[in-house]
């Protein structure tokens, strides 16, 4: 019993890490339509509901900036708990599948088509949970001091430079991807939560952006704030350069460099397919 409980608690070491996300990007890209465009609308609902749960927590808090931060952040861990748990397609993990691609296991296709319908059932999912969220009267909360939050954070996300976007985009992404990374090579369920709450807490209480949770942000500000409301221009661009960001930060940063430090010696090993 003891050596039993010892091998579920142990994490894979980093390079079987490697193999399993390589292999899941693999399944991931051949996973039919229906059921990625159903998952993906999945998770961004589940990541809408992390973002309204940081709203609140974060709504007229006395405890200073840091702390208040700090539990917004482990209050939108929600989010990515759900979808890595209970099973859920998200654009900004799926990023992961380009460790599959590097070693020649799929095509570029394949990729970019994975891509397309993960990124359009999220925002699915993120508007349909706007709309949800708006008729529900949520925003009243607090003497509607969660509307006015909502509507802030629609305002200081529409405000940042394309810069900025881009690179609060790829730094998102690096602690998402590291976070999905760390809980796969997690045995349990308790360890694949706990593996995402420091990565997910940081990128949240730091201000990175996250080019899903930014399809619930800025459309529901937009809504909440009628009169002087967050422009389309601004939405759009800030959305783009996010996008743009967090490939970079998820492909590149994460995927590249583990490909690189642990499986690149191996696939340059593999004979050619015939």
């Amino acid at each position: 019993m003891a050596e039993q409980q010892e091998a579920v608690s142990d994490p894979y070491p980093p390079v079987d890490i490697a193999r399993k996300v390589e292999g899941l990007g693999v399944t991931k890209a051949h996973t039919d339509t229906l059921t990625l465009l159903v998952l993906a609308v999945l998770a961004g609902a589940f990541i809408s509901l992390g973002a309204l749960f940081y709203s609140v927590v974060v709504t007229d808090s006395g405890l200073g900036f840091g702390i208040t931060r700090l539990l917004g952040g482990l209050s939108f861990c929600l989010g990515l708990i759900l979808v890595v748990i209970a099973g859920a397609e998200l654009f900004t993990g799926n990023n992961l599948i380009a460790m599959a691609w590097a070693s020649g296991l799929i095509g570029t296709r394949e990729v970019i088509r994975n891509w397309i319908i993960v990124y359009l059932g999220n925002v699915v999912g993120c508007l349909g949970t706007v709309l949800l969220v708006f008729w529900s009267n949520v925003a009243q909360l607090g003497d509607s001091a969660v509307g006015q939050t909502l509507v802030n954070i629609a305002h200081t996300k529409a405000d940042l430079s394309l810069s900025e976007a881009f690179t609060r985009g790829v730094l998102c992404n690096v602690l998402v991807c590291l976070a999905i990374w760390l809980a796969i090579g997690a045995r349990s369920v308790s360890g694949k939560i706990l593996a995402i709450l420091f990565p997910i807490t940081a990128f949240v209480a730091i201000g990175f952006e996250h080019s899903i949770a930014n399809w619930f942000f800025l459309p529901l500000g937009a809504v909440l704030d009628v009169q002087n409301g967050v422009s389309l221009l601004p939405m759009v661009k800030n959305i783009i350069a996010v996008t743009a960001g967090n490939m970079v930060g998820g492909t590149l940063l994460v995927a590249g460099i583990y490909w690189l430090a642990y499986l690149r010696a191996e696939r340059m090993r593999m004979p050619p397919p015939k």
